[in-house]
């Protein structure tokens, strides 16, 4: 007798994970609990790692779970969701999520940047992913409105680069209005 189908679920993403070149976690936002401790998840992570680090390939099954990924330069990018999951879905949260990344880091998609724009990647996984229900496929709807968000931050939230590059349009700016006001 065929196994029941299980009904369509819209929550398609289990986690959404970026590591480095050694197989340590940067960022990893689990949405159900089937991880339920974070010494679990660091296994899986690490059992995942060691099964794609040296793989071509953009798909594979672990421990019941469809996992998709892509590497770039010293990063990896993971996408996981069940085995009855479509994998042709998972790939285009993937891609949304790496383009999304790439645009906003104007293509320089690499360790030392992901960790100085960290605060932005988290806030592009939001706009992508919420509790494991897709919210957007759009990368460039996902990098306009981090972007947005991004120049929001209040000041005591911004990094220091942000903050310079505010207080040099704004010396800019007064240094323009000085020019004009002499030239008068």
């Amino acid at each position: 007798m065929d196994a029941p189908i299980p009904e369509p679920s819209l929550y398609t993403v289990k986690a959404i994970m970026i590591m480095d070149n050694d197989g340590k976690r940067i960022l990893t936002k689990y949405y159900d609990n089937t991880f339920p401790t974070v010494k679990e998840e660091k296994a899986f992570e690490q059992n995942l790692f060691n099964k794609t680090h040296r793989a071509n390939a953009e798909i594979i099954m672990l421990e019941g779970l469809t996992c998709v990924y892509r590497s770039n330069v010293d990063l990896y990018f993971y996408v996981v969701g069940s085995q009855q999951g479509n994998e042709l879905v998972l790939v285009s949260v993937l891609n949304c999520l790496y383009d999304s990344i790439s645009q906003m880091l104007r293509k320089n998609v690499e360790r030392r940047t992901l960790l100085d724009n960290l605060d932005a990647v988290f806030l592009a996984v939001d706009e992508i992913c919420d509790g494991g229900i897709i919210l957007e496929g759009d990368s460039n709807a996902v990098a306009s409105r981090v972007a947005v968000r991004m120049d929001d931050v209040p000041l005591g939230e911004q990094t220091v680069s942000q903050h310079l590059q505010q207080k040099l349009q704004v010396l800019q700016s007064a240094k323009e209005q000085l020019k004009w006001s002499l030239l008068k």
